[in-house]
């Protein structure tokens, strides 16, 4: 199936991904992972949820940490609009489709438009958030990996042309992408809103699911810190994959798994795709370096471990073809 062309002018203008709320057992134990050993910022704290941003995000929070009885899920995941008209269009745009839409209460969020996509994945869409004091330049709190944005999510779909197709009619632009070459659909894709190689991705599996949650570092050093951080205080099993450098995307990466399974890239260095007129990147699932420039294939668990989103059933992916395995 051929990569949708791109819509240029969508009902409703999505900025960007926003933010994510992933369920966890012990708020105590993930707090120390995130804050202590990560090096996110803490905006807000209660009982039952810790807000968090990066070092250069204005907005109020890019992960809240829920106490769960149902750890190792996910929530919602969130993204951000153009204006508040925009999410009255949305909320038309996704009835249209069939989706089931209302208007929801989030702390620290303006009106906001709980619905779904094609594949029920919860999704949260809002123009305003409390807006924060600036600290990018408190270099004091610089520590962990240093982050400084959240940059994209990735998410296991069962049909990743059906996935292209929807969120394509919402804006978001393809700009890489790997074929089968054999049945000639899509194994995995790559779309953006805000200008980089991706806000949104998904990769063939049994789905839906969360893959992975990335944030944004200013180089590949603070991964090789982070790395040396982790390895002497407790976390080297939290270790999974990297680093390395992405064939796709080119980016710098480093993928880890919090205390409750849900999966954290972090990412640096890749490229800009702001035209309108950009082209997709296409390639071959059998280039081993689609998945790491340098080579050397991602293992197992990267191709099947991913986090649940809370009361949304999954089932198994329709293309039945496989990259590259490490042993």
């Amino acid at each position: 199936m051929p990569v949708p062309a791109p819509n240029l002018y969508p009902d409703f203008n999505t900025i960007r991904l926003s933010h994510v709320c992933l369920n966890v057992k012990d708020l105590t134990v993930s707090r120390k992972f995130y804050v202590d050993m990560f090096g996110l910022q803490v905006t807000n704290e209660t009982d039952s949820h810790i807000y968090l941003r990066a070092l250069e995000e204005r907005g109020h929070h890019s992960i809240v940490l829920q106490a769960s009885d149902a750890p190792g899920t996910v929530e919602v995941m969130g993204f951000k609009l153009f204006d508040e008209t925009d999410l009255d269009r949305a909320n038309k745009w996704f009835q249209t489709k069939g989706r089931p839409t209302k208007w929801i209460e989030r702390p620290h969020q303006g009106r906001t438009l709980l619905t779904s996509d094609n594949n029920g994945v919860p999704l949260e869409f809002y123009h305003k958030m409390d807006r924060l004091p600036t600290i990018h330049q408190q270099y004091a709190r610089y520590h962990g990996v240093r982050p400084l944005r959240i940059d994209h999510f990735n998410c296991f779909s069962p049909n990743v042309d059906e996935s292209v197709v929807f969120y394509s009619e919402m804006g978001f632009r393809v700009t890489e992408y790997t074929e089968d070459e054999e049945s000639k659909r899509l194994w995995a894709a790559w779309l953006h809103r805000k200008g980089g190689v991706h806000d949104m991705a998904f990769t063939n599996g049994t789905g839906p699911r969360l893959h992975h949650v990335a944030f944004w570092v200013a180089n590949p050093l603070h991964i090789i810190d982070l790395l040396d951080v982790m390895s002497t205080t407790g976390y080297v099993e939290n270790i999974e994959r990297g680093p390395g450098r992405h064939g796709i995307s080119n980016a710098f990466f480093l993928y880890i798994l919090d205390p409750d399974g849900h999966r954290i890239e972090i990412y640096s260095s890749d490229y800009q795709t702001v035209d309108p007129d950009h082209e997709p990147l296409k390639w071959d699932l059998k280039d081993p370096q689609r998945q790491t420039l340098w080579g050397a294939p991602a293992p197992r668990s990267w191709f099947e471990h991913g986090t649940q989103f809370t009361d949304v059933a999954v089932k198994e992916a329709e293309l039945n073809a496989t990259p590259i395995i490490a042993p």
